[in-house]
């Protein structure tokens, strides 16, 4: 099979297309005709610095195509079953080899490059809103980078369950495309005064919950915008900017911080009802994945630069 690979990790051009053994199906696991690859923020920092298990290494976690052979064991998927699967490396090839449990079956209709960009961005969305963040109807909550995958995902699932939508960008055209999905207010976290301006729009209260996709900097900024009791998350941290941060200013608030990681979660029944949920609710159109736009994956170095220029709104998807 062909597949972007790279034998040493670096800035975009590390990147060879090159013809490489296929994948083994082995027990429990399916064998997919890749159709689709979304581009995810670990993707980029994987092949920036990230662990290489084998060299040549093939990086990426997420893409969607269809079953060509099972495993021994696998009751529950089919040869010609579209899915969209989560991995831990090796989305950016042709072919893609993962257990079963952590892939999802797309509905017969539904547009398959859509369904690529639904697991790990709706799936953090979500835990990071309900399940840890515990955000309730009539609630208001701040959203980082909202321009982004988990961004524009976030904003959708928040207005859905009745809270005030507020989100962030390096600039507020970047948000534009937030507000057909359900933001109520945008700011851009570049200017100075950005989180006075945040708790100006709450009467001087606060926001109930933070979803913090940065880190460095504008998390002290996350939690500076926190109503009493306030919740803020951190999520995997784009890498920028990284600073230590003094938990002490919670207390007097008695605010609280957590870490949220979906792969730790991911084979858990609850994630992996809730990630099917989504994906249906994309495919019916009840959802939306925002795709900036697609690159041949003979391409991954330019895909690659593209996200890092931070220019894309939404998914960057990889073709084979």
């Amino acid at each position: 099979m062909k597949a972007a690979v790279y034998y040493e990790t670096g800035a975009p051009n590390v990147f060879r297309y090159e013809d490489v053994p296929d994948p083994a199906c082995g027990p429990g696991m399916v064998l997919i005709k890749v159709e689709a690859i979304s581009i995810e923020g670990g993707d980029t920092l994987n092949r920036l610095g990230g662990d290489m298990p084998s060299v040549p290494h093939i990086v990426g976690y997420q893409c969607a195509g269809t079953i060509i052979e099972i495993g021994d064991g696998v009751v529950d998927r089919r040869v010609g079953q579209r899915v969209v699967a989560t991995m831990m490396w090796g989305s950016h090839a042709e072919l893609a080899a993962v257990p079963s449990i952590i892939t999802w079956p797309i509905a017969d209709g539904a547009d398959i490059q859509a369904a690529a960009g639904v697991p790990v961005p709706f799936g953090t969305a979500d835990d990071c809103l309900f399940e840890f963040g515990r955000l309730r109807e009539g609630e208001t909550v701040l959203i980082q980078a909202g321009a982004g995958g988990v961004g524009l995902a976030a904003i959708q699932l928040a207005k859905r369950a009745g809270a005030t939508v507020f989100a962030t960008a390096s600039s507020l055209d970047r948000l534009k495309t937030a507000n057909e999905y359900g933001l109520d207010r945008g700011f851009d976290y570049s200017r100075a005064g950005w989180v006075d301006e945040v708790r100006a729009a709450t009467n001087g209260r606060g926001v109930d919950l933070v979803v913090d996709s940065v880190g460095g900097s504008i998390l002290a900024g996350s939690v500076a915008c926190l109503a009493y009791r306030g919740r803020a998350i951190t999520v995997g941290s784009a890498g920028r900017d990284p600073q230590p941060f003094d938990i002490g200013v919670l207390g007097m608030n008695n605010q609280s911080i957590t870490g949220v990681f979906l792969g730790a979660e991911i084979i858990t029944d609850r994630a992996q009802q809730m990630i099917g949920r989504h994906v249906d609710d994309v495919g019916a159109g009840r959802l939306h994945v925002v795709i900036d736009r697609t690159f041949p994956l003979h391409q991954a170095a330019d895909a690659h630069a593209f996200i890092e220029s931070r220019q894309a709104i939404g998914r960057v998807l990889l073709i084979p």
